[in-house]
């Protein structure tokens, strides 16, 4: 458990980076904009609106005493880039480079994605500032245990509120709403021991979104290793409470380690349990074990080989509907992801999930040209039930 809730917080602490890249990158913007850095510029017989030149902004920076130099200028603001918060006008270069070159904020020119871990972000900043600035009774100093906490509020009344407020149309939906701020850092239990429960439980605001963010705050923590986290939700099981055993399909290195995977799950009869931290919407069993196994591939397929007309592959359809474990498969490989190895207990298996399928399609997007990080995060933003367009070789 140990184990599990260290991943757990080193994956919160992940997102709340993200979540502050976000905050600070958008002071930063509103700034520009207030001291005119930020306008229509023309270049080659070509008006591009609302943008920067970076050697402008780099001067601005230090003169603003936002960098100490240059160097650690340009860092900050390839972080930015990095978040997708800023980018190069022409989609040209994915490197910020001091020069007169016109970048743009995504958010300028309607290119910010706009994924589920956005949509959650911004609704909670939303919330956030409604709850300040409406000098609401539900953030009160609080006490659990014989600790005080500032602008704490019980679960159950931050429903309330929701529901009286237009923001829920019920309470489970105010529920599933809370779930995902506490999964994407903005909301904690105070002494981050417990989910989100519709009950008297305390839980705080992690961020304050109206504090002045300094940018080189940003390079103070590093989010390099986040996509270690979540690197793949479908994680093979390891003693599952109802029993089930475990799936390989070939035999694991000596490399195998203890960790927590990311499963979409339910949450029934979870209220009253006494253990540590659980995390919410997608759930994580108690033990998981991690396996770096050789590939389970006979030999090397190209994604030309997978489209070319009369190859050796056969497409199907496969509806795969999540259960309050996971999908049970692993995907693994790049540029086409394949199935390494299936549960035969799991929903992949009963839905016609095999080991050396090539991922074509999920949920109608093709990801031919993915690799597995990248179709593991489709699969996790996306809804439970996933419909998977696969190849599969005819012998």
């Amino acid at each position: 458990m140990e184990k599990i809730g260290s991943s757990m917080k080193r994956k919160a602490t992940a997102r709340q980076h993200k979540a502050e890249v976000m905050i600070a990158g958008e002071q930063l913007r509103l700034r520009l904009h207030d001291s005119k850095l930020i306008k229509d510029r023309r270049y080659h017989l070509r008006t591009y609106p609302n943008c920067f030149v970076a050697q402008e902004l780099i001067d601005w920076l230090i003169s603003h005493k936002e960098a100490p130099d240059r160097a650690t200028a340009v860092r900050l603001m390839q972080h930015l880039m990095e978040h997708d918060i800023v980018h190069q006008v022409c989609d040209k270069c994915s490197v910020f480079k001091d020069a007169k070159l016109l970048y743009r904020f995504r958010k300028d020119d309607g290119t910010f994605p706009f994924n589920s871990e956005v949509k959650v972000f911004i609704r909670g900043q939303r919330l956030y500032e409604q709850l300040i600035s409406g000098r609401s009774s539900v953030l009160q100093v609080r006490e659990e245990l014989g600790v005080a906490y500032q602008r704490s509020f019980p679960g159950c009344q931050m429903i309330d509120w929701l529901l009286q407020n237009g923001e829920a149309e019920s309470r489970r939906q105010g529920l599933e709403l809370c779930r995902a701020l506490l999964e994407h850092g903005i909301i904690q239990h105070v002494s981050l021991k417990h989910h989100f429960f519709d009950g008297a439980l305390l839980y705080q605001f992690c961020i304050n979104f109206r504090r002045r963010r300094r940018l080189a705050e940003l390079l103070t923590e590093s989010d390099g290793d986040a996509e270690n986290f979540t690197d793949s939700p479908f994680t093979l099981r390891k003693n599952l409470p109802q029993g089930n055993s475990n799936f390989l399909s070939v035999q694991p290195t000596k490399e195998i380690r203890v960790m927590s995977a990311v499963r979409r799950g339910s949450w029934p009869s979870q209220q009253n349990s006494p253990g540590g931290y659980l995390p919410p919407v997608p759930l994580c069993s108690a033990s998981l074990a991690k396996c770096n196994p050789k590939s389970v591939l006979r030999r090397r397929v190209t994604c030309r080989e997978l489209l070319s007309p009369g190859g050796p592959f056969i497409k199907r359809v496969l509806t795969v509907v999540g259960d309050a474990v996971g999908w049970g498969f692993v995907v693994r490989g790049s540029s086409p992801c394949y199935i390494q190895a299936v549960d035969p207990g799991g929903p992949a298996a009963a839905a016609g999930v095999k080991v050396r399928q090539f991922v074509y399609q999920v949920n109608g997007l093709c990801v031919l040209h993915l690799d597995y990080r990248a179709v593991t995060k489709l699969v996790m933003t996306g809804p439970r039930t996933v419909v998977l367009e696969m190849m599969e070789p005819l012998d």
